[in-house]
């Protein structure tokens, strides 16, 4: 048995391939598409794994966010419970919030994802791109794509974004600890607090001196009306989401381009399919393993299975993503594909807010990246590349290349 056969269900990818969903979601598709399944530490959630009742969770406001945080997944030693843990979540995690607060919050910085936003940023993303790419070429043949590409050009302006100096401040480490459902409370909770005191800093020299940059402008806007540890967890949000996301898209991404090389050549040469096909690219290898855990607030019947007030729900994208009643031939990447909503970037009201400066970093990042290295190839086997498997979002660990 390998390691990756002890992950609970939701974690799980193909052995043969590692861009798709386990078989066994095929199989609840079509018999039990919404089952009951265990999760580390023993406690069961219903599953659900076709793409329309997916859609109508995510989108069904009698299924709180608030009630679950997202650390109920992690294993629980036997002299304490998570509950005791992660009673206290952190002000401002606007995720982990039903509306109204939810709204109040989430409004605060949806104006600073626009497109008009994004085509502002877009120069000075398209510098740090060039930059990294200068210093992958110094560096290699082979380089690691992970940590000379894909982890920096996200966290970089990000923290630009934020205003935040990252000097001394290993937010990616600390993000990676605690998205790893198999981290233990000895691990996971430092980790929380180094995260939080790190931005807790940063928002106390922010409000003392407000600058141009994202909390900043938070500040000016709604002074009183947003608390320090509000802005704490925002910020939080933001830096965690802001990198993670496409850090590991671009590095899972690319192996997945380098494993389809017709794709591949297409998306580095046609500027005019780049929309459509990081889009596909997206769907195909649905970095999130999951949505936020769910509790029903009412007994609520869903494809026939009822589930009861209380009762947790936990959305498989992947399989969602893979559903052959949404998608021909979902099993392919194809850029082709007639455009179809997917749910990679999550439904409803928790819809990701960040997903414009997402597309924009992928739409610059991977042509640029295929156009500087066009020869690109993997410097390993296929079969030696490893995998962050138990982290929340999927991705590789490194991905050494050679051109």
């Amino acid at each position: 048995m390998t390691a990756a056969d002890t992950l609970p269900l939701p974690y799980r990818r193909a052995a043969g391939c590692p861009f798709d969903p386990d078989p066994e979601f095929a199989e609840l598709r079509t018999t039990r598409p919404v089952s009951r399944v265990s999760i580390n530490g023993g406690d069961e959630v219903w599953l659900i794994t076709r793409f329309d009742d997916a859609r109508r969770v995510l989108g069904d406001a009698r299924f709180s966010s608030e009630l679950t945080p997202l650390g109920i997944v992690l294993p629980k030693p036997e002299d304490r419970t998570l509950a005791d843990e992660l009673r206290s979540q952190q002000p401002g995690t606007f995720i982990e919030c039903d509306p109204p607060e939810h709204t109040r919050l989430r409004r605060m910085i949806a104006g600073e994802f626009t497109e008009q936003r994004m085509r502002a940023l877009r120069p000075r993303f398209t510098e740090i791109v060039e930059e990294r790419l200068d210093a992958m070429a110094a560096a290699g043949p082979p380089a690691d794509l992970v940590a000379l590409f894909a982890l920096p050009v996200p966290s970089m302006l990000i923290c630009e974004l934020l205003g935040l100096d990252a000097d001394g401040f290993d937010f990616a480490g600390l993000t990676a600890i605690m998205t790893d459902v198999m981290s233990s409370l000895e691990t996971l909770i430092p980790a929380r607090d180094a995260l939080r005191a790190g931005m807790r800093a940063h928002v106390l020299a922010t409000r003392a001196d407000p600058g141009d940059n994202l909390l900043g402008r938070v500040i000016r806007r709604y002074g009183s009306e947003v608390t320090d540890e509000e802005l704490v967890g925002i910020g939080n949000l933001l830096l965690v989401a802001g990198h993670e996301t496409t850090a590991n898209m671009l590095g899972i991404g690319t192996l997945a381009l380098l494993r389809h090389p017709a794709q591949l050549a297409r998306l580095r040469d046609d500027p005019a399919i780049v929309q459509s096909a990081v889009d596909e690219l997206v769907r195909y290898v649905c970095i999130p393993h999951h949505g936020e855990i769910r509790t029903a607030t009412a007994d609520v019947l869903v494809n026939g299975t009822l589930i009861r007030r209380g009762e947790q729900v936990l959305v498989s994208l992947p399989s969602a993503n893979r559903d052959p009643a949404r998608f021909e031939r979902p099993d392919e990447l194809d850029f082709d594909r007639p455009p179809r909503t997917h749910l990679a970037y999550g439904y409803g009201i928790h819809h990701c807010v960040g997903l414009p400066l997402a597309r924009m970093e992928m739409h610059v990042a991977f042509p640029a990246l295929l156009k500087r290295f066009p020869s690109l190839k993997l410097a390993i086997g296929f079969d030696e590349v490893s995998y962050r498997r138990s982290n929340v979002t999927y991705g590789v660990r490194s991905l050494p290349v050679t051109w």
